[in-house]
Parts: structure tokens; C-alpha cells; sequence
């Protein structure tokens, strides 16, 4: 089976935590994801969280939080669940399947975020049919929160 670095999409879109709400926006609306690895910086692009268009709603708008003052930082999921490029691909889809996530953070040895794997990248590039099934189908569950 494959490994996590044979399956992600290299170099995905990112943001800082000190980043506006209408700029992580903007990369959602520019890439077509629902989630975006925050780096600690462009530079080091150390992985320390992920923020989703659902964060967005629920911990922004919902809120009533200033759109305009509003980080990143506000929204974002910290610490995030992440595997290793040389991870097999089945622990990817296994942490997928537990938190209910569609995209799976990718880091090097060092922590540095180097790819991402959606739920997408597992139905078109692991030849495992009962694989993708069982990973849609975990996913899809209701009632959990995500971690």
C-alpha cells in the first residue's frame, strides 16, 4: 500500500494564525477547500493548526465576532491531527475516519507542513475500493466532534 507522501497534494494553500478571517476566506474561495493548514509562519510552515469554513461560521460569525478584527487565530482548531509523509496511506484514512475529517495535514520530520491528503486524493489515487467506502462512510457519521 502507499505511503502518505505518494498520495498528498504537495505544497497546499496555508495561512498564519494572525491572518484575517477574509483572507483565509479568500484562499478557501480561490482553492475550492473547506480547510486550511496555519502555519506559524510562510516561512518555517510549522504546522500548529487548521481552520475550516465551518470554524469560520460557528466561532466567528455565530459569535458576532468583528469580522474586520478577527484572526485566524479565532477560528482555528490547534494542534491539529497530522501524519508523516512516510506514514502508510492506512493511518491517513484511519485518523480521517475517527475525527471525521476530509483532509489530513501531511508534515516532514520536522513538523513542517509538505502536503495534504483529502478525502478526494484516497477515492482517485488508493486503488482500494472498501478503503474509500469505509472512509466516506466514517466521515459521514453524525454526532461526534471533530478534535
Amino acid at each position: 500500500m502507499a505511503n502518505c507522501s505518494e498520495v498528498m497534494t504537495r505544497e497546499p494553500a496555508c495561512c498564519e494564525p494572525g491572518d484575517s478571517i477574509s483572507r483565509v476566506a479568500g484562499i478557501m474561495k480561490r482553492e475550492d477547500v473547506g480547510s486550511v493548514p496555519v502555519v506559524e509562519s510562510h516561512e518555517d510552515k510549522k504546522l500548529i493548526g487548521i481552520v475550516t469554513d465551518r470554524d469560520l461560521v460557528v466561532k466567528v460569525l455565530a459569535e458576532g465576532a468583528d469580522m474586520e478584527r478577527s484572526t485566524v487565530r479565532d477560528a482555528m482548531t490547534p494542534d491539529p491531527a497530522s501524519c508523516r509523509e512516510n506514514d502508510p496511506i492506512e493511518k491517513a484514512v484511519k485518523l480521517m475516519s475517527e475525527r471525521q475529517v476530509r483532509r489530513m495535514p501531511i508534515v516532514d520530520d520536522q513538523g513542517r507542513l509538505s502536503g495534504i491528503i483529502a478525502q478526494a486524493d484516497v477515492a482517485t489515487r488508493v486503488s482500494q475500493d472498501a478503503t474509500t467506502g469505509e472512509l466516506v462512510e466514517a466521515i459521514s457519521e453524525p454526532g461526534t466532534t471533530r478534535q
